[in-house]
């Protein structure tokens, strides 16, 4: 018998490997069922991307290159800053910055950062209300609540919208307080 591809049928199959084990028998019982189905590449619902949309995403190139940059300006950094300068001359490099700079960046840079994140908390005090202030309860979009008379019957309306009065939120929260 010489075996050729598509001449060894299901019964052969079945003969050879006389062993029926559960994981064999779902193996056999999958490749039965098994149907190949090719997406349309105009179905943009079928979950596949359509030719165009294949590769990676801009933002996923402008992360991977930032973060190899980021690495590379470290090295780059930590050997400019810590490697003497007789090394620095033997491989070639005679111009760098001066190494105060190695220092004066990085604390010009968080004293920045200080800086800027007080100057910012100092502008959102400068700009909310004082506590004592009524507008921290009222403003242009207040709704006072309106005289509101339901109808009798089985279906109460609902009653418009409005800010809750600070008396009656007081006396829901406090009220039994004493």
């Amino acid at each position: 018998m010489s075996w050729r591809p598509g001449s060894l049928k299901e019964e052969d199959m079945e003969d050879r490997h006389s062993v029926s084990s559960p994981r064999r028998i779902l193996s056999l019982s999958k490749q039965r069922r098994a149907t190949v189905s090719f997406p349309d590449p105009d179905d943009k619902s079928s979950g596949f991307g359509v030719a165009g949309e294949h590769g990676p995403k801009p933002a996923e190139v402008y992360g991977f290159v930032g973060s190899i940059s980021t690495v590379v300006a470290t090295v780059i950094f930590l050997v400019w800053a810590y490697v003497p300068e007789h090394w620095l001359h033997s491989i070639g490099i005679f111009y760098y910055p001066n190494r105060q700079w190695a220092l004066a960046v990085p604390a010009y840079a968080m004293v920045t950062v200080v800086l800027a994140l007080g100057f910012y908390i100092g502008l959102n005090f400068m700009t909310t209300p004082s506590p004592t202030s009524l507008n921290t309860m009222f403003d242009e979009y207040s709704r006072e609540p309106m005289s509101f008379e339901p109808s009798i019957g089985d279906e109460q309306p609902i009653e418009p919208m409005a800010d809750i009065g600070i008396d009656r939120i007081n006396d829901l929260m406090f009220g039994d307080v004493k």
